[in-house]
């Protein structure tokens, strides 16, 4: 890799353990209508940047009633938000390394309800500059507009940026952006396929370390 000056993060998985979670809340909203959602078929939609709310379209429901179930789903959501631990062991750590000598960002398909009330207890957000979250973008990952606006922000080139991310999906808009990712290992999208990432970590704390190696 060349020398980066600045870092792109994905949120879910990537800086807080919420991947699961979510996982749930849509299976119970969607058992709620009797659709049983197999964690395998989630994972591929998520792979492809796909609503798991579309097998409930191509299956002739309601869009009435699938709206009325996402707001299920967001409720059931922020309730584990609100309760569960989802902090990973390391990462304002290695952000307060990071921030010494790169700009970073955070860069995520996240509802920005769900992100501040994620972060209305945390500080991790002190280390970066901005975030770009579902509401900033007319397009999610793995569209490549997300990285493309975060870079537009910087005022930085492809070749001077690094994504950190953890799906698929953000790896083809990483990829797409001409961006090079850095994938951390995150045993819920372990069956991704990451092909074309710059390099595969372990967890976080490894960045710093393979930055330093150029």
């Amino acid at each position: 890799m060349n020398a980066k000056k600045y870092l792109l993060f994905d949120h879910d998985g990537v800086l807080v353990d919420t991947e699961h979670g979510y996982y749930s809340a849509n299976k119970k909203a969607l058992a709620e209508l009797g659709f049983e959602l197999e964690l395998q078929a989630y994972l591929e939609d998520m792979a492809a940047g796909i609503s798991c709310w579309e097998r409930l379209r191509t299956a002739g429901v309601d869009e009435d009633i699938i709206a009325s179930k996402r707001r299920q789903r967001d409720f059931y959501y922020r309730d584990f938000l609100a309760s569960e631990a989802i902090e990973i062991a390391g990462v304002e750590q290695v952000l307060e390394q990071l921030s010494v000598n790169y700009k970073l960002a955070i860069v995520t398909t996240a509802k920005r309800a769900d992100f501040e009330l994620i972060h209305a207890q945390r500080s991790i957000t002190r280390y970066f500059d901005f975030v770009i979250d579902n509401e900033d973008c007319s397009h999610s990952k793995p569209h490549p507009e997300p990285y493309l606006l975060a870079l537009q922000r910087f005022g930085a080139t492809p070749e001077q940026a690094l994504v950190v991310e953890d799906s698929a999906r953000g790896l083809r808009a990483a990829v797409a952006a001409g961006i090079d990712c850095v994938v951390v290992h995150n045993s819920f999208t372990e069956s991704h396929d990451f092909t074309g990432a710059a390099a595969k970590i372990d967890s976080l704390a490894q960045l710093p370390g393979l930055l330093a190696v150029r």
